[in-house]
């Protein structure tokens, strides 16, 4: 028992491990989206339980089974809900660990799947839950919460899958981000030059004459010449001109 006691503690670590894998899985996430759920399960199939009295005096309960039900929410959290789940709970002081996978059949085709590891105290647990949801590609990280009961006829009650208090659940979904493109839209014409105040006009075409160009533009007013402009914030600027 004291053995399984310590494979329970390093399901913990596990959890830690999880976390860093879904954040070094970031680098080709395109989108992020928040997604949330509640479950319940009936009567555990497959249940088995162990128990012993450790050197102190406190009772340790062992269990292992499959739970089903239903679990009802957005897209990927809708379907029978399957659990396999295995726990290992001071129930002296009721404080322990269960831990396991969910799997979530989706009508839309697919099963949602996690592993999740988490904390009991005094009946509820409160985790995370780490895996893909129906679509493979998608990664899913969610805190995981529900009353548990740790007895043959224990089930999971109330359950949620983010959209809690304690923390949400997101779903990230493949590809990059796209850079911001900017469009440039230029204009240019050839003919003669006429010019007012700091603005310039060649065969209908007329852009602003920014300080560093007007000596240029004065000097060719009259004379036929090419101008070449930039459209910003709605404003057509000379950015160049050349005598024809």
């Amino acid at each position: 028992m004291k053995r399984r006691f310590i494979l329970a503690a390093a399901a913990l670590v596990a959890l830690v491990a999880a976390g860093i894998a879904v954040a070094d899985g970031l680098d080709g996430t395109k989108s992020a989206k928040s997604v949330a759920g509640g479950f319940s399960t009936g009567t555990p199939s497959q249940f088995r339980t162990r128990s012993c009295t450790t050197t102190d005096g406190k009772t340790l309960v062992a269990t292992e089974g499959v739970y089903t039900g239903n679990a009802t929410g957005d897209a990927d959290f809708t379907g029978p809900i399957r659990l396999r789940a295995r726990s290992l709970v001071n129930t002296t002081d009721g404080i322990g660990v269960v831990s396991g996978t969910l799997r979530i059949d989706v009508a839309s085709g697919g099963d949602t799947v996690a592993h999740f590891d988490s904390v009991y105290s005094a009946g509820q647990i409160a985790g995370l839950a780490a895996g893909h949801a129906h679509d493979p590609h998608v990664k899913l990280l969610a805190n995981i919460s529900a009353s548990f009961n740790v007895t043959s006829a224990g089930t999971f009650g109330g359950g949620k899958l983010g959209g809690t208090s304690g923390g949400g659940a997101v779903e990230l979904g493949p590809g990059r981000c796209e850079p911001t493109k900017t469009v440039k839209e230029t204009s240019e014409a050839r003919g003669t030059v006429a010019a007012s105040g700091t603005s310039v006009t060649v065969a209908s075409l007329t852009c602003t004459v920014p300080a560093s160009l007007q000596a240029k533009v004065l000097s060719l007013v009259g004379r036929r010449a090419e101008i070449h402009c930039s459209l910003s914030g709605g404003v057509n600027n000379l950015v160049k001109i050349e005598a024809r």
